[in-house]
């Protein structure tokens, strides 16, 4: 545990530190001076929109959880989703960091085994890259009829996005085709994993590895759920695609506060491809993220790197620190009531 709380503020000491130096650089007095100026009333809008974010994705783990007959009720799934944004934004590597804690909170709350509630989350990420992927390919073509050539920034970030746009899709063919091998690799890589670590922990015994194949199975039967029932897939899409679009005015909604006007194309490409920084090691991708979009923005807009930096920052308290804060408080809720001692008589 010690381990775990150092590692965590170490994440944190260079995630401020990555971000004092991209305030440095870019001009702390002047990013100062642009927010002092910010219209408060744009501003204040950005917490309904952040709302909404967090909704249409709480959505998107509701549609998941019901097509693998783990329901919960629409607003537990949203609070659960809150909960996992917390999760995301304090351990390294982002989504992948957080969603072991992310399963466990889900199957408490859906009294199912933890295999199903990983499953549940690990589908929710992994829809969310199919319309990030196609917001970045709108904005990007956007660009392309607009102008004549795309600057350095703006072909690196085709190149990332063109790159997604392949692998996903193959990805998912290759893992849904052979998809009983997978599952047959992975029983036999993690099998003696678990069961050394098992030897290992004091008070643990090494689980039989007829339970470890069963977890491992109760695994891809649920992400096999998810894939076969093609309409709740197509309605979390449309979940996911909704948050994306919020997410995408957040930001926009930042820059017109600071009194710029830019094209809301330029963010559709802004907020996809700087979210792939949230793989960094540094908890939810903090620093890496704000580095990624306030190099976006200046390379697709135009607009002074402070207002970039102002803008990222109003984003950012809306859409990282305002949900951290709540995940934590919904994650602390549930971890109260799994240690209230049951009620009621002998």
């Amino acid at each position: 545990m010690n381990g775990d709380r150092r590692a965590t503020v170490a994440g944190f000491a260079g995630a401020v530190l990555v971000l004092l130096v991209l305030f440095w650089f870019v001009g702390i007095d002047e990013i100062l001076a642009a927010l002092s100026g910010a219209n408060r009333v744009i501003v204040a809008a950005l917490v309904p929109v952040a709302v909404l974010w967090l909704c249409a994705w709480g959505m998107a783990l509701y549609t998941v959880l019901q097509a693998i007959d783990n329901p919960v009720s629409a607003p537990m799934a949203v609070l659960l989703y809150t909960a996992a944004m917390f999760a995301n934004n304090v351990t390294p590597f982002g989504q992948a960091g957080g969603e072991p804690i992310t399963a466990l909170l889900i199957s408490q709350a859906a009294d199912s085994e933890y295999e199903s509630g990983l499953a549940a989350i690990a589908s929710v990420d992994a829809l969310h890259f199919v319309p990030s992927v196609v917001l970045a390919t709108s904005g990007l073509a956007f660009f392309a009829v607009e102008t004549v050539t795309l600057g350095r920034n703006l072909q690196i970030a085709a190149v990332a996005v063109g790159g997604l746009a392949v692998a996903i899709p193959v990805a998912v063919y290759l893992g849904w085709r052979y998809r009983y091998e997978l599952e047959a690799a992975v029983v036999r890589l993690l099998t003696p994993v678990i069961r050394a670590l098992g030897r290992l922990v004091p008070r643990l015994s090494p689980p039989d590895p007829d339970v470890i194949e069963h977890r491992i199975e109760g695994f891809f039967v649920a992400i096999d759920r998810v894939a076969s029932s093609r309409r709740r897939l197509a309605l979390a899409l449309g979940f996911s695609l909704a948050g994306w679009l919020a997410l995408t005015s957040s930001l926009w909604l930042s820059v017109v506060a600071l009194g710029y006007d830019i094209p809301f194309a330029a963010v559709l490409v802004v907020i996809p491809v700087g979210a792939i920084a949230s793989g960094t090691p540094l908890p939810g991708g903090l620093g890496g993220i704000e580095t990624a979009f306030v190099v976006l923005l200046v390379s697709t807009t135009g607009i002074p790197a402070a207002a970039a930096g102002a803008a990222v920052v109003i984003h950012r308290v809306a859409t990282y620190w305002l949900p951290t804060l709540a995940g934590a408080g919904v994650a602390a809720a549930f971890g109260a009531r799994r240690e209230q001692p049951p009620t009621g008589g002998e």
